[in-house]
């Protein structure tokens, strides 16, 4: 029993030590240590208050809590800054009577990505996504689970593009 023990023991530490340590996440921050995110500031048409910050600690909260970097305020590693670009409500599909049946707020965000370690896997991209909801049912009072959605998906988007090693 002793000698399996040893043998298992040797495999997993060569296994470590030749492949490296696997993340879950699948969460490539080479050397970095260190991350910032600048506030998005909202710049569409329509404002909503209050999404610029909330958007903001989304992101800053998803790559906290998926990886083992540490959140600094200036000279990160990596560097995710932007903008909210849009914020609407458009109409999806309609009823008999010309009106809308279902309705979909949709939020796009421009994003800058700076690896200042490696910076060949620096991007800008356009992000977006949307939630619909009966035509009926007041955007207000579903504001805060459509929001939360759109964060998880545009967040999740965002961390995929920059730190994804698919």
């Amino acid at each position: 029993m002793k000698k399996f023990l040893l043998l298992f023991c040797a495999f997993v530490l060569l296994t470590l030590q030749s492949c490296g340590l696997y993340s879950f996440t699948g969460a490539d921050t080479g050397e970095a240590n260190t991350f910032q995110v600048n506030f998005f500031q909202n710049q569409s048409d329509l404002v909503e208050p209050g999404i610029d910050l909330a958007f903001t600690t989304s992101l800053q909260d998803l790559i906290q809590n998926q990886t083992s970097l540490s959140l600094v305020n200036n000279n990160g590693d990596l560097i995710f800054e932007g903008e909210i670009i849009d914020y609407y409500i458009s109409p999806m599909s309609a009823t008999a009577q010309n009106t809308a049946a279902q309705n979909r707020l949709t939020i796009a965000v421009n994003v800058r990505y700076y690896n200042t370690l490696e910076p060949e896997k620096d991007f800008e991209q356009r992000f977006s996504f949307y939630y619909d909801y009966p035509a009926q049912t007041q955007l207000t009072t579903i504001l805060e689970t459509a929001l939360d959605e759109i964060y998880t998906r545009l967040t999740q988007d965002i961390f995929n593009a920059a730190l994804a090693d698919w």
